[in-house]
């Protein structure tokens, strides 16, 4: 079987700094925003490419949800790949953010093979690898930088 990734759902304490996040230093589009901020969604979200999105769920979406605690940590790291000039800018812009890499340039096995991966986190401790794959195009699969 094969898919495509629909949607993300990251647990959030904070949509207005978490939407900042992704639209300016992942330079991400943010989408239903207007219509959250008048009550009229129950979240926002951000279009990673054509065909996924990463849902911000508020604090009364998921609170209650799951076993006691289990509720706002349920992400290990989700993984966006990107050619290597967007992957290039997105280093030089995590730099200017002040954004800390946790972890790379490393080698790491992915959905295309191996390619070299940095790993980091948004302002509500996700943690995101971001990678490119040496000769391959990957500017499709994720619009970060385009």
């Amino acid at each position: 079987m094969e898919c495509v990734m629909d949607h993300i759902v990251l647990n959030v304490t904070d949509e207005a700094k978490m939407v900042e996040f992704y639209a300016q230093v992942l330079e991400l589009a943010p989408e239903r925003l207007d219509a959250y901020r008048a009550g009229q969604v129950p979240f926002p979200s951000i279009r990673l490419n054509p065909n996924t999105v990463i849902d911000l769920f508020p604090q009364r979406l998921w609170a209650k949800s799951g076993p006691a605690g289990a509720g706002y940590a349920n992400l290990n790291h989700f993984c966006i790949a990107l050619d290597k000039n967007a992957w290039d800018a997105l280093l030089q812009r995590l730099e200017a953010q002040g954004v800390a890499i946790e972890d790379g340039p490393v080698s790491r096995w992915g959905a295309h093979g191996t390619g070299t991966s940095i790993y980091f986190r948004d302002p509500e401790g996700n943690l995101i690898e971001a990678r490119y794959y040496e000769g391959r195009d990957t500017a499709q699969p994720c619009l970060l930088g385009s």
